[in-house]
């Protein structure tokens, strides 16, 4: 070894032989582990990379979240669907219960092993604010399909708007929240002006959508006795109703996007964007025909589509 560091360096004859040697490769070692370490260029290097496998820790945390939301999910509309199999036969036959695709045995297998791969999911990621967000949504939307004494609450308007309200607008955004702030980033609970704003947004949007979410389902609760709005007072007073509170949050966004802390290019462009989502929706809403079932189904998927396009505006609000 010590011939190959003379044959490396033969430029320093004098320095080559005993302890001026061993001497020289000590200097030479820690000038390179010194380099290494302490260069400008090698720490941006450490830096950039530790960035990605953070970055990517991250992202991954977020998809892991969704696993189990996702089997709650197919729990909410499938337990939903169990006790609706008579109504759903005249509202929406081409369900896979209502239309005899997959038998009811099957179906309560599908949900029972939904929910209980949902919590455990919950359970193994150890997240309480997940954990607590699972558990809401399991009992409130249990509560709002099951035909049993005291619960069914979808017979109930109120109760019924309550269900999705209270999901949407309170469980899911600040459970999800939490669980970034608290389990993902390791930080302390604090409740900003971003959250309170999707709060808000989200509590207006999803009451005009718990209404509009009953007017094509009519037919099927009146025949079956249950009372919702529209079939109380009327399905074109309950789909204008239901337009305007769907307007409001957009309403609010903008003063949100006008008073916020961002910069102007920011605050014109959220501006600009709400203002044609709210356009967009009442333009559509006028095209709609209430005595086709189509045509008001196809206006409900078209509630969703805005709200998915103002999720891409939510996080400019600050």
């Amino acid at each position: 070894m010590d011939s190959a560091f003379v044959r490396s360096f033969p430029n320093a004859p004098s320095l080559t032989t005993g302890g001026n040697l061993r001497h020289t490769k000590n200097i030479y070692y820690a000038n390179i582990k010194h380099n290494f370490c302490v260069s400008p260029r090698s720490g941006e290097i450490i830096r950039y990379i530790s960035n990605i496998f953070y970055w990517c820790i991250t992202v991954l945390k977020l998809f892991q979240v969704m696993v189990p939301h996702l089997f709650m999910d197919i729990y909410i509309n499938g337990v939903n669907q169990l006790f609706d199999i008579e109504i759903d036969k005249i509202n929406k036959p081409y369900l896979p219960l209502a239309s005899g695709e997959i038998s009811y045995k099957t179906g309560v297998i599908v949900v029972a092993s939904s929910l209980t791969l949902s919590l455990c999911f919950g359970w193994i990621i150890g997240s309480w604010p997940l954990i607590w967000g699972l558990l809401s949504c399991f009992l409130i939307w249990t509560a709002y399909s099951i035909d049993v004494p005291l619960l069914r609450w979808k017979k109930y308007p109120l109760l019924a708007a309550m269900c999705m309200f209270v999901t949407w607008a309170f469980v899911c955004p600040i459970a999800f929240f939490l669980h970034m702030q608290t389990f993902v980033f390791k930080k302390p609970v604090v409740f900003p002006r971003s959250l309170v704003f999707v709060v808000v947004f989200i509590s207006f949007y999803f009451v005009g959508m718990a209404l509009y979410k009953d007017i094509p389902d009519i037919e099927g609760d009146k025949t079956y006795g249950i009372n919702s709005l529209p079939t109380r007072i009327g399905l074109k007073r309950a789909f204008w109703i239901s337009i305007s509170l769907l307007e409001i949050p957009f309403g609010v966004a903008l003063l949100a996007g006008a008073t916020s802390s961002s910069h102007l290019w920011i605050k014109i462009i959220t501006g600009f964007g709400h203002a044609a989502l709210a356009s967009l929706l009442w333009y559509k809403a006028k095209s709609v025909d209430l005595k086709s079932k189509a045509s008001i189904a196809s206006f409900y998927i078209f509630i969703w589509k805005v709200l998915s396009m103002e999720y891409f505006l939510m996080p400019f609000i600050r």
